[in-house]
């Protein structure tokens, strides 16, 4: 397969992520621009792979759970879920309200958890696969302001550093703005977004380190959102405080996962490598 035919296949794949009741061949072919036979092939080859599925019924096609299934078996071999999803419950519950945790993937960030901790009234559900807009997320600036202030802009202009629909009122549009914004999370200690991202919207963002040293790589942030009617100013700082809180048991256990896996994984090579080493732990 050649790069063209991986770049096609793959646009095939994000089309039909977003298309719950599939789509049919023209539509397919139409919203890439591409012949139909070109489509049909790149289908049938997705198909034989198992990331596609074509309905008999209505002659649609849409994605099998394959790319689920390899998205979980990816955070398994990270042991992210079963490190996070405890904290961020408790978060939730805390809170009352809506709680993400998002990891670094290059020069982004990916949600990978989250937790809903609104039991009654309204309920903000956003979209895990949506992409995470940098400049307009408590998350994002929660990220950036880790960064030097040359890298920050750096990646918020690579990463289209525009207004798109559905952004709120509030939403940053220029560069001085960004600076004053990552100013006050380093003064504040937590990053907000007040209908920023979305309209009626509050969110509060810490960043979350590899380890509970300060001077740690950030890999990634905590954070809790919910309408503008509940979240209100008064209670910003107890939301940041169980944030800085989740954020250190969060490194804390996965600190201690990735030294029991690296342990598990270097007494797995000394047995294969020296075996009589392994029987001598018998003895007696």
């Amino acid at each position: 397969m050649t790069v063209a035919a991986v770049d096609r296949a793959l646009n095939i794949i994000e089309a039909l992520a977003g298309e719950p009741d599939g789509l049919e061949l023209s539509m397919m072919a139409e919203r890439l621009s591409l012949p139909l036979s070109a489509t049909h092939r790149l289908l049938a080859t997705l198909m034989d792979h198992h990331f596609v599925q074509r309905d008999a019924n209505t002659s649609t096609f849409s994605l099998t759970l394959r790319m689920a299934q390899l998205a979980f078996r990816n955070m398994d071999c990270r042991q992210l879920p079963d490190v996070v999803q405890n904290a961020l419950n408790r978060l939730a519950m805390t809170t009352g309200e809506y709680c993400r945790l998002a990891v670094v993937e290059a020069d982004t960030l990916v949600w990978i958890a989250r937790a809903q901790g609104a039991t009654a009234g309204l309920r903000y559900e956003p979209d895990m696969g949506a992409d995470v807009v940098l400049h307009t997320t408590a998350t994002g600036k929660a990220w950036l302001a880790t960064l030097p202030e040359h890298e920050a802009i750096r990646i918020v202009f690579a990463s289209g550093f525009s207004e798109r629909p559905g952004f709120g009122p509030n939403a940053i549009r220029d560069i001085d703005t960004l600076r004053m914004h990552l100013d006050h999370v380093h003064k504040r200690g937590f990053a907000l977004a007040v209908e920023e991202g979305e309209v009626g919207t509050v969110a509060l963002a810490v960043p979350l380190r590899s380890s509970p040293d300060p001077s740690a790589p950030v890999v990634g942030t905590l954070s809790v959102a919910g309408p503008i009617a509940r979240i209100q100013p008064d209670r910003y700082a107890d939301f940041a405080e169980h944030l800085h809180e989740a954020a250190q048991n969060v490194c804390e256990v996965w600190t201690l996962r990735n030294r029991q896996s690296n342990r598990m994984i270097t007494a797995s090579a000394g047995s294969e490598l020296h075996p009589a080493a392994q029987s001598l732990g018998t003895v007696g």
